[in-house]
């Protein structure tokens, strides 16, 4: 008993005497290895003390974003930008009190009303069948929680009717129908974790009427599971049409092009982030991933900045050609324009070809990616309003805008961005980053590195277990129905019966001055060249 009270009382005498000792042995250890080091200037002269700086510096973009930066300062999105998905996604609303938190004195994109806007009954949507999905409730607002719940709820769909669905490859076997405007843009499997391309398919597949962009990564089993359409994305680096030596294979197209979900083809010529070819880390390379990719495990991946064979833009036409005829299937291309006339020779060849692609996507700069560089990410190419108004110009001066459809992407995640891309010249949209966000992802900017916190941008299994798909399925659903519902409202504001109908004379832009122009002043659509021939 004597013995035992003495090993408590030496323990407590050990942990006392540590408690008080630890704390300046440690500062003399961290003092004199930062006193000796040779690497940083501020530790050397102010050791420890120095250090806080770099605390500072570590923690500083989450202290702006939760404390000082404005609801509109964030980037690249605002924390107003940000929570309006959010809550598009948790609670299907769009309302707001009190007023508009705009800065109705700067410069800026309006939206044209119509004196007398459209009645509900008058509009081409589609109401049933039901979409059958899940939101939050709020019970109580606190200090330091939000008490919410989940409950059921079904919502009208806001599809399109069928007079106002636009077609795609209308000219082939398995032409492809837009029952809505708004889609997936491309997130590869590997960019984005395995729960992030379930809860996207499985979501988008509630919704119904949208549809999926696989990315350059290959089509997997995790894009099918929704059952929504999917298009399929081919970058430079052919990942799942490529043979073991990294050739097209016109056999692994085909195969794809035979998946019933598969609505079409989509090769990436660019991407806003990037005028590169995509990267991968290693460590994202699981076994899975390697295999859909045809590349081997843990090494890091970079595609080519160009398809290698084509060397013309005849030769790219003839290659999209091939792929409409032996897949049956529409396909488009996804450029980045870089400045005015940079789709003339593009334009011009299809029209003196009379064949070419079905859609083009105009990706703008500000358009995100999982990994690129910051030279390319702040300057190339241009934002996506400019972008999508040379390249419709290009497409009429050319003479076969109505054969070619245009989709744009590049931070389109509001219904008022959207509609303003629509009034430019876009007859559909891509989304990426608003998808992100709405699985869960905080702007933690870590894609690139495998260390997602939230599981959204990582193929770490540990991470991955964050996003839970049968919860976040739900915000994916809510977040496309709420966008098409709103469309259609904004419409009707306009005296239109779809929101297929915009135009530039539906955008007009205030400068700094005070003065307002319309789109179509700003931009007159040009002539349309004569047919082919004639």
């Amino acid at each position: 008993m004597e013995s035992i009270s003495l090993i408590v009382i030496w323990a407590i005498f050990t942990v006392l005497l540590a408690m008080f000792l630890g704390p300046p042995v440690v500062l003399m250890v961290l003092y004199l290895a930062d006193r000796g080091q040779q690497q940083h200037a501020v530790l050397r002269n102010f050791p420890i003390l120095g250090r806080l700086r770099y605390l500072l510096e570590h923690v500083g973009p989450e202290f702006r974003q939760y404390l000082f930066d404005s609801d509109f300062e964030g980037k690249p999105f605002s924390r107003e930008g940000y929570r309006n998905i959010v809550y598009a996604g948790k609670y299907m609303k769009t309302l707001v009190s009190f007023g508009s938190k705009r800065n109705f004195d700067l410069p800026g994109w309006y939206i044209r009303n119509a004196m007398l806007p459209t009645l509900a009954e008058q509009m081409g949507a589609e109401r049933e069948p039901l979409v059958h999905t899940r939101r939050y409730v709020i019970d109580d607002e606190g200090l330091f929680s939000r008490k919410e719940h989940s409950e059921p709820a079904a919502v009208a769909p806001w599809t399109l009717t069928p007079e106002h669905r636009p077609v795609i490859g209308g000219d082939l076997d398995h032409p492809w129908v837009l029952r809505g405007l708004v889609g997936m843009s491309a997130m590869s499997y590997g960019a984005m974790g395995r729960h992030a391309i379930q809860a996207y398919s499985l979501g988008l597949g509630i919704a119904g009427g949208s549809w999926m962009n696989t990315g350059e990564g290959g089509l997997s089993e995790h894009h099918l599971i929704g059952g929504g359409d999917v298009v399929v994305q081919i970058g430079p680096g052919l990942f799942g049409v490529r043979t073991q030596d990294g050739a097209w294979s016109w056999e692994a197209f085909c195969e794809l092009a035979a998946t019933e979900q598969v609505c079409g083809f989509e090769l990436k010529f660019h991407q806003g982030a990037k005028i590169r070819g995509g990267h991968v880390e290693g460590s994202k390379v699981t076994p899975e991933i390697a295999a859909i990719r045809g590349v081997e495990v843990g090494k890091s991946i970079d595609s080519p900045n160009r398809f290698p064979f084509f060397d013309s833009l005849d030769a790219a036409l003839d290659h999209v050609a091939r792929m409409r005829a032996e897949g049956g299937k529409p396909v488009g291309i996804k450029v980045v324009i870089g400045g005015p006339g940079g789709f003339d020779a593009m334009a011009d060849a299809i029209s003196r070809r009379e064949d070419g692609p079905d859609w083009i996507t105009i990706d703008g700069g500000e358009g995100g990616s999982g990994a690129t560089y910051q030279e390319m990410a702040d300057s190339m190419g241009i934002p996506v309003y400019s972008a999508v108004v040379i390249a419709d110009d290009a497409l009429r001066r050319a003479g076969v805008r109505e054969r070619v459809k245009l989709f744009a992407s590049g931070k389109l995640t509001s219904p008022d961005r959207i509609v303003t891309a629509l009034s430019l010249g876009a007859d559909a949209v891509n989304i990426a980053r608003g998808l992100m966000i709405s699985v869960g992802c905080i702007q933690a900017q870590k894609c690139h590195s495998n260390e997602c916190p939230v599981g959204v941008a990582t193929t770490d299994e540990d991470l991955m277990k964050a996003l839970v798909v049968d919860e976040k399925k739900w915000r994916v659903a809510n977040y496309i129905v709420t966008l098409r519902a709103a469309l259609m409202s904004l419409a009707a504001a306009c005296g239109l019966e779809a929101p297929t109908q915009f135009t530039r004379r539906h955008a007009v832009y205030r400068d700094d001055l005070g003065r307002v122009h319309g789109a179509e002043q700003l931009f007159p659509p040009p002539e349309a060249a004569p047919p082919a021939g004639g």
